[in-house]
């Protein structure tokens, strides 16, 4: 197996080969970095040279990353995004201009939370949030190449020899039945008036939905959703608008509660939603991020 020496690898090299790689056309990509292009295809051959291993198919004009080329670009993803890190780190922390936090938020979990969380930041006027939702696995992707400074989830992860995830719980919070309001000296009574109501429930693949079940289970009944839904900004809609009895986080409806929209039927024992920050090793941690981890 060929051994290539580190203090050999071309950095300066790496970054053309990553700029091509994100652009897809060696034309563009020269015109990005103000050379030729017949230089910069000897650019990238060397780095081939170097790594003992083509990193581009040439198709004619187009160029399509190969097995070992998909590799190189994970890498240099990295690399370069910690760059980019760093000098944001030192040049927007403490005392400078302005400072740049970068928040992924899993897509099921509530904004209310999400918004509550962030709070103490809205009145730094020199902090840009950059926030953006997506599955668990697509956001820790983006964290491990360093496009993200915090992950707030209601699912833990746990660290593995690849990856020094840091998760903490923030917060835990009650999840209750919640409805149309009642009429006067009515009362919900759990469990007997499941079969009764439109139920409206997380997904399966939410762990508030499993403890439910469990439940359900403990207590010998069946419940029967009218609907199953994995969003809870959904789920919220449903709730003020179907006439449904939702199982809830109280976080995810407390502007419908507080206005008196829905009401809470009961808080059920056993079934909470946790909720986490997710964050990894790294030199520099914003100010900002410090702030709110320690709030």
């Amino acid at each position: 197996m060929r051994t290539i020496d580190l203090k050999r690898l071309n950095f300066h090299h790496l970054h053309y080969f990553w700029v091509v790689a994100k652009d897809g056309n060696l034309t563009r990509a020269a015109g990005q970095l103000h050379i030729s292009q017949s230089a910069l295809s000897s650019q990238i051959r060397r780095l081939e040279d170097q790594l003992g291993h083509a990193l581009f198919d040439r198709e004619g004009r187009a160029l399509r990353l190969t097995e070992v080329g998909h590799v190189v670009l994970g890498y240099a993803e990295g690399i370069f995004n910690l760059g980019r890190e760093l000098i944001s780190s030192v040049s927007g922390g403490e005392g400078q201009a302005s400072q740049q936090l970068r928040i992924g938020a899993v897509a099921t979990l509530s904004r209310n939370f999400l918004e509550n969380f962030l709070r103490p930041a809205f009145d730094d006027t020199q902090l840009l949030l950059v926030l953006e939702s997506a599955s668990l696995e697509e956001l820790l992707e983006r964290m491990r190449v360093h496009k993200l400074d915090l992950i707030l989830s209601n699912r833990p992860v746990v660290p593995d020899m690849q990856h020094s995830w840091r998760c903490k719980r923030i917060a835990r919070q009650p999840v209750c039945l919640v409805g149309p309001p009642m009429k006067r000296n009515r009362k919900f009574r759990f469990p007997d008036d499941l079969p009764t109501v439109k139920l409206l429930l997380p997904g399966r693949s939410s762990d508030i939905r499993t403890q439910f079940e469990l439940l359900c289970e403990d207590l010998s009944i069946t419940a029967r959703p009218y609907a199953e839904v994995d969003d809870m900004a959904m789920l919220r809609l449903l709730a003020r608008d179907s006439g449904g009895v939702a199982l809830v986080p109280e976080v995810v409806v407390q502007d419908e509660l507080k206005s008196g929209v829905l009401q809470k039927y009961c808080e059920l024992p056993k079934v909470v939603e946790n909720f986490y920050s997710i964050t990894t090793e790294r030199q520099f941690q914003p100010s900002a991020l410090k702030r709110l981890l320690a709030g």
